[in-house]
C-alpha cells in the first residue's frame, strides 16, 4: 500500500515563504516521477512542479524563480520550497507519485492535500 502524506501548509502573508513536505511510504526509488499540483476553488487542478527519476525538473510558468522542488530519497520525502508567495498561490497543494509501466496505464498515487493560504 502506497501512502503520500503532505504537510507544511498554512497561512502566510504575501512575500512570505512555506516549505511543503510529502512523505512517501515505500522506497521512493520505485517512483519514476514526483509532482506537486494545486487546486484553487473553482479551478481545475494544475501542475506546479515535477521531478523525474533522472533529475529533470519542470515548473509552471507562474512559479518559476519562486518555487523549488526537491526529493530526498534517503528520507522518502518530496519537498516544495515556496518563496515570494502571492495571494494567487492560495490553493490546496497535492503531492503525486507515478510509477511508469511499460505496458498499460501508469500507477498514480495522490496525497490528501494541504491548504496554503496567502493573505494580501
Amino acid at each position: 500500500q502506497v501512502q503520500l502524506v503532505e504537510s507544511g501548509g498554512g497561512l502566510v502573508q504575501a512575500g512570505g515563504s512555506l516549505r511543503l513536505s510529502c512523505a512517501a511510504s515505500g522506497n521512493t526509488f520505485s517512483f519514476d516521477i514526483f509532482g506537486w499540483y494545486r487546486q484553487a476553488p473553482g479551478n481545475e487542478r494544475e501542475l506546479v512542479a515535477s521531478i523525474y527519476r533522472g533529475g529533470r525538473i519542470n515548473y509552471a510558468e507562474s512559479v518559476k524563480g519562486r518555487f523549488t522542488i526537491a526529493r530526498e530519497n534517503a528520507k522518502n520525502t518530496l519537498y516544495l520550497q515556496m518563496n515570494s508567495l502571492l495571494p494567487e498561490d492560495t490553493a490546496v497543494y497535492y503531492c503525486k507519485a507515478v510509477r511508469v509501466r511499460a505496458v498499460g496505464p501508469n500507477d498514480d498515487y495522490w496525497g490528501q492535500g494541504t491548504q496554503v493560504t496567502v493573505s494580501s
